[in-house]
């Protein structure tokens, strides 16, 4: 998962044009959901709105708005035989075209950083020029933007708040009696926080294969020359002295690789991760044999031997035997999402019971 904010604002810096390719909204099947974006510049893009001809004709798209200079638009793509895509649904995408003088992205930036949740909404027009208008952000009660008196402000405020208490990351709404439809694209702070510590191979390995998925990575090392010098987006380098901090700064909820390249240190960190009892996983790196000497270890240490339950080693999904780094970081990756998608429908479920409890009083 592109971290589309960052990758405008870098492209912004370095003052290359770029045009934002998002799903709108959706009918039927479709390759990717609502909210799913790509960033098309003239020699590259950044992430996928679902591979295909779908994707193939946006990028030319969006490259003909780099050269034509156009603004914002909203499109429409039936996926049938036209298309050359057997999925039937149907697609809206919203094209953005971002510049050096696209000033809203130091905003989104700085909502971002703030960790809050948010919407960015953009009028389209209800003529045949689908054209878009400014951008406005709202967090959950204010207003950033102003607004034309078109639309009640208050509508739109009401509107967005939905947005943010659902689960939806993007749709297409029209609001009050204004005939333009409102595009919606909610931004939520990352609740797939990953901390790795150790930068050698299966690391690096390993954040290679993250790089396009929903997961913030937060990757520590003590060894500055470690870490490769082109960063994914969704990953913060930390050069520290004392990574055990690291596991105290991390919020509930984190998830904890240790991959060290020295045993002592992975079993202190081990013991640091196992005082907390609110991560929603923790790998460490390493055989059978080294669980067994970790665990004696650490329960001399005080560390109850109950607590070892939690402690995945070794790590990865059944199955596959291979120890090249890449395969392990596969095995790896699998491991972690299958743990994300479990605790998110264990959270489904319990949202949803506690919504039948509210409503059955």
């Amino acid at each position: 998962m592109i971290n589309w904010v960052q990758t405008l604002q870098r492209l912004q810096q370095e003052n290359i044009p770029a045009v934002m390719v998002t799903v709108a909204s959706t009918i039927g099947s479709t390759p990717r959901e609502p909210g799913a974006k790509m960033i098309v510049c003239s020699e590259r893009m950044y992430g996928t709105i679902g591979g295909g001809n779908l994707e193939h004709q946006a990028c030319a798209i969006a490259r003909s708005q780099l050269d034509s200079a156009e603004s914002s638009c909203l499109k429409r793509f039936p996926l049938g035989a036209g298309l050359g895509q057997c999925c039937g649904g149907l697609v809206n995408l919203m094209f953005e075209p971002v510049s050096e003088s696209s000033d809203w992205i130091n905003r989104a930036a700085q909502l971002q950083a703030c960790g809050e949740d948010w919407v960015r909404v953009v009028a389209t027009k209800a003529d045949e020029t689908n054209e878009g208008s400014a951008h406005l952000m709202f967090t959950a009660d204010t207003l950033d933007l102003e607004l034309n008196d078109a639309v009640d402000k208050r509508e739109l405020l009401e509107a967005a708040k939905s947005m943010l208490q659902g689960s939806q990351k993007a749709t297409l709404q029209q609001v009050g009696g204004s005939p333009d439809c409102f595009f919606f694209d909610v931004s939520r702070k990352p609740d797939f926080q990953l901390v790795l510590f150790g930068a050698g191979h299966v690391g690096r390995a390993l954040v290679n294969v993250l790089r396009d998925l929903p997961i913030q990575i937060r990757w520590v090392d003590g060894r500055d020359n470690q870490f490769p010098t082109e960063i994914p987006d969704n990953v913060e380098c930390v050069s520290s002295d004392i990574p055990e901090a690291e596991v105290d700064a991390a919020p509930s909820g984190a998830f904890f690789l240790v991959m060290t390249h020295d045993h002592a240190l992975d079993q202190c960190l081990a013991e640091q991760i196992l005082k907390r009892d609110d991560f929603a996983y923790f790998g460490l790196i390493g055989s059978t044999s080294k669980r067994r000497m970790f665990e004696t270890r650490m329960h001399r240490r005080g560390i109850a031997r109950n607590r070892f339950e939690s402690m995945n080693c070794p790590i990865g999904i059944d199955g596959i035997k291979s120890k090249a780094p890449s395969a392990i970081a596969i095995s790896v990756a699998a491991e972690l999402m299958q743990v994300y998608d479990r605790n998110l429908g264990l959270k489904n479920d319990h949202s949803k019971a506690y919504k039948r409890s509210v409503i059955e009083g």
